[in-house]
Order: C-alpha cells, then sequence, then structure tokens
C-alpha cells in the first residue's frame, strides 16, 4: 500500500492506494484560515498536523489493515507559505500563506532586481516565500532574528513525519530563492533577502526518498519499520502526476479554490514578462509552466454565499445547455490576480448589471469570468512559447459539465474529463510514494486516467463568447484605473 497526504488550506485528505494504483480509501479532515487583517491569509501549523492526524485516525479505524501495509508516503501541499521555526524546530508565528498579498510592495522591490527573473525565471509575485520574509524582517524583526529554518507547509509536516528539513523542487520552485534551471538553492538570492542556506531545507527529486516514518508514528497508525516518505510535489505538480499531465504536450485546467492551467515541459522554458510560472517538475529533468487564478471555484462559493444557496444549486439551475454570454461580465479578482495581470491591489466586480439581472444570470456571470480568466491563462502560454491541443479537467469544479463547456468553448480546445475516480494532488502524492519506495520508473505510473467524455468548443456560440472576452479584457484596465 501506499499513502498520498495533501495538505490543501481548506484540508488534508489522506489517500491509500494499492500496487496496482487502485485506490483503497480516503479520508479528510478540515482546515480553517485565519485573516486578522485585510489581504492577510494565515494558518497554524499544529493545525495541520492535527488534521494530518485525523485523518489518518479516520483511516486507521476504516482500513487499519491497509494502513498497516504502506511501504511508501507521498506528499502534496498548498505551496508559497512561508513556515518560519526556532532553533528547536518550534513556530515562530503562524504561516504566511499563498493567498496573502501583504508583501505586494516587498515583491515588487525584489522583483525590480533583475537577478530574480534570471535566476528563477518567475516575477517574484506576492504571494511567494521569498517577499514574505522580507515582510517579516521589516514588520516583526525579533521573529526573523531567531528564525533557523524557513520551510514550506508541505515540508513541515515532513518533519513532523520523519525529522527530517527536507523540500523538492517543485515546491522550492515556489519560493523565488531556486535556481530552476539548475534546481538547486541560489545563494545570490537567498543573501538579497538577508538569508543563506543553512536558512533553507535540503533538495530532493519529488520521486527520491526523503526519509523514514518515525517509529513513533509507524506505530501509532499501525505500519512496519522503514516506510519511505518521498519528496513528493507542490499541490499542481502532485496533481499532474496524478493526472498524467507528467510528458510534453500534455496539459490540465484545475477548478479549484483557486484554477490553474498547467503545462508539462521537458525543457526550461522561462517567459517572466507573459506572467506564467515556470517552475520544476516533481519528475526529474522535467519542468512546467502555468498561469494560476487566485478565485476559481471560490469565486462560485463567495456568490453562493451571499445568495444563501449552495454551488450545485446555482449550476444546476443554468441546466446544460450553453448560452450566450447575457452582457453581464464578471471578473473574478476577488483576491487580487495572478496570470496575466500580477495584481495584488485588483478587486473583482460585476459589470452590466439591469433590472433582469437575476440569479442565474449572475451565476453564468461568475462561470464565464473564470473561463475568461483561463482564457487569460491560455493567451499567456502562447506568449511563453507553449501551445496546447487539449486539456484534461481536475478538481471541484469540474463536476459541472455546464462550467467544462463554457472553458472548452472560452479557449476553444477539446476538455477531456476522467472517468470516475480520484486524480487530483493526494492521488499524485501517493503515486510518488509508490515510486520513491519501489524505486519505479515515473513515466511507467503517472499514466493519463481513462476519459468518460471529451467536451468539444461548441462552434455555435464561439463568436458570441470571443466577443464577451474581448470585452472581459477591456474592462481590467478599466475597473484598475478607477480602484488604485
Amino acid at each position: 500500500m501506499y499513502l498520498g497526504l495533501d495538505l490543501g488550506t481548506s484540508g488534508v485528505k489522506a489517500l491509500l492506494i494499492d500496487q496496482a494504483q487502485e485506490i483503497v480509501a480516503s479520508a479528510n479532515a478540515p482546515l480553517d484560515v485565519s485573516r486578522p487583517h485585510a489581504g492577510w491569509s494565515e494558518q497554524d501549523p499544529a493545525d495541520w498536523i492535527e488534521a494530518t492526524e485525523a485523518a489518518l485516525a479516520a483511516l486507521k479505524k476504516s482500513h487499519a489493515e491497509a494502513l498497516a501495509a504502506v511501504r511508501g508516503i507521498g506528499l502534496s501541499g498548498q505551496m508559497h507559505g512561508a513556515t518560519l521555526l526556532d532553533a528547536s524546530d518550534k513556530p515562530l508565528r503562524p504561516s504566511i500563506l499563498w493567498n496573502d498579498t501583504r508583501s505586494h510592495a516587498e515583491a515588487a522591490a525584489l522583483d525590480a532586481d533583475a537577478r530574480f527573473r534570471d535566476i528563477t525565471g518567475n516575477i517574484v509575485f506576492p504571494g511567494f516565500t521569498a517577499p514574505k520574509l522580507v515582510w517579516v524582517k521589516r514588520n516583526e524583526p525579533e521573529i526573523f532574528a531567531a528564525t533557523k529554518k524557513v520551510l514550506l507547509p508541505k515540508d513541515y509536516l515532513r518533519l513532523w513525519l520523519t525529522g527530517e528539513h527536507v523540500s523538492e523542487m517543485s515546491d522550492a520552485a515556489g519560493t523565488a530563492w531556486l535556481d530552476v534551471r539548475q534546481r538547486r538553492w541560489s545563494a545570490a538570492l537567498l543573501a538579497a533577502t538577508d538569508l543563506d542556506e543553512s536558512h533553507m531545507p535540503g533538495l530532493v527529486e519529488g520521486t527520491e526518498r526523503s526519509g523514514t516514518l518515525r517509529a513513533e508514528l509507524a506505530g501509532r497508525w499501525g505500519m512496519g519499520e522503514d516506510v519511505t516518505v518521498a519528496g513528493g510535489a507542490g499541490d499542481n505538480a502532485a496533481s499532474a502526476c496524478g493526472a498524467g499531465t507528467v510528458r510534453p504536450g500534455t496539459a490540465f485546467a484545475s477548478l479549484g479554490t483557486s484554477g490553474v492551467l498547467f503545462a508539462a515541459n521537458g525543457a526550461y522554458l522561462p517567459n517572466p514578462e507573459s506572467a506564467v510560472h515556470t517552475f520544476c517538475h516533481a519528475l526529474p529533468d522535467t519542468w512546467h509552466q502555468m498561469g494560476v487564478i487566485l478565485s476559481a471555484t471560490d469565486s462560485l462559493n463567495w456568490l453562493a454565499g451571499i445568495t444563501g444557496s449552495k454551488p450545485g444549486e446555482l449550476t444546476a439551475a443554468l441546466g446544460d445547455t450553453l448560452k450566450a454570454p447575457t452582457g453581464v461580465t464578471f471578473l473574478p479578482y476577488l483576491s487580487g490576480e495572478r496570470t496575466p495581470h500580477n495584481d495584488a491591489a485588483i478587486r473583482g466586480s460585476f459589470v452590466g448589471l439591469a433590472h433582469q439581472s437575476d440569479r442565474p444570470a449572475l451565476t453564468q456571470a461568475v462561470l464565464e469570468g473564470v473561463a475568461f480568466a483561463f482564457r487569460d491563462n491560455l493567451e499567456a502560454l502562447k506568449q511563453a512559447g507553449t501551445e496546447l491541443p487539449r486539456v484534461i479537467a481536475i478538481g471541484g469544479g469540474s463536476r459541472s459539465s455546464y462550467w467544462l463547456k463554457a472553458i472548452a468553448t472560452a479557449l476553444g480546445l477539446p476538455v477531456d474529463l476522467p472517468a470516475d475516480g480520484d486524480f487530483g494532488a493526494a492521488f499524485g502524492a501517493a503515486r510518488l510514494g509508490l515510486i520513491a519506495a519501489e524505486r519505479a520508473d515515473p513515466r511507467t505510473v503517472c499514466t493519463p486516467p481513462e476519459i468518460s467524455v471529451t467536451i468539444e468548443p461548441e462552434t455555435g456560440l464561439s463568436a458570441a463568447y470571443e466577443d464577451a472576452y474581448r470585452r472581459y479584457c477591456a474592462l481590467y484596465p478599466a475597473i484598475r484605473g478607477a480602484s488604485t
């Protein structure tokens, strides 16, 4: 058996697979996010451990024999979080998360240093880890001075599981301290933030062994000795491993809390001016590019909250037949936006509201707005030199056939929907645990899923969608000018 642990923003998921990669069982435990000030987003690392223990306790209760047979564990996690530890590995403050934008000024200052884009291949976004440490130094100097290690969220879980300070390439690439081409920490970029390599964890590939499960935990969960803990991956690279998006030319669109358009690459292809992320993949000698939308299903969840409805009720009211855009446009910038705007200050809005703009019209506009944000990402990937023939849809939002039709039509690409199953980050993490424990061939393990249906663009609505997308594009500079 092999165990995948995915530390997300809203919860921890534990998933068991067998040698045939069949899912045996899974369990979830929720997490809350603290937002003490506007633009802040934090979690207590102790909550990650508590949620992981709860998920594994549930697995032990329901599948004790399977859990006892685990030989390898893979980790996946939310990226970019700054978890600051003292000399005794105690967290000095709550972890600052990926969607925290307080360090936007610090990010802009680092980005103005040409070395960052040259070495990392990326813009220094406010959500990245390095500007968070500059913010801490300026605003909490006593905490910065006491910081001995900086860990990403899943790597704090690894420390608890193994006692080792280790990260891996895909997650480390999102810190703005990694030389992404050479796959190693950059001493120059660390020095630019008054840190050095002693503050960083060691690095392994996602498919490699990073340590062994501590005997205390192995005994608690009924596991044997020498359980391998793999390097693992950041959540998007782990999802790519789960969806089989590891070969050049393959891609997925993830409709989760955030949205991601992810393309695997066989070479390092940076183009920071496009605001596309260029990161290491979880597999050796592999990279990926991705565009990131900060509020994907979060946009629908927001509308559900203010209308007193459930997200599924909102989308069900639209039916299954794709409709032409109504003239109401939604900009999904509830937490700012990454690709293509790199704008932490912009906020979402509805434009074109009229007396007849009822709840279904607003729902339709939200789904279209996120679809157009994916189109923005597609255009940015093209600018970065990546052409996509089709995408696989994953994430909770992919359960809405209407939304997938809107995305296919907005992108002008076929969207493949996997057959029933879980091909997300926890599954990808379990695959990485299998690879590390058995020294298996990564590309033999990380195969794409069976496709149940392909959703083609609705050509009869292509012109209407194109007009609506052009209107959407014109609104960003207008809203930006009115809100800053």
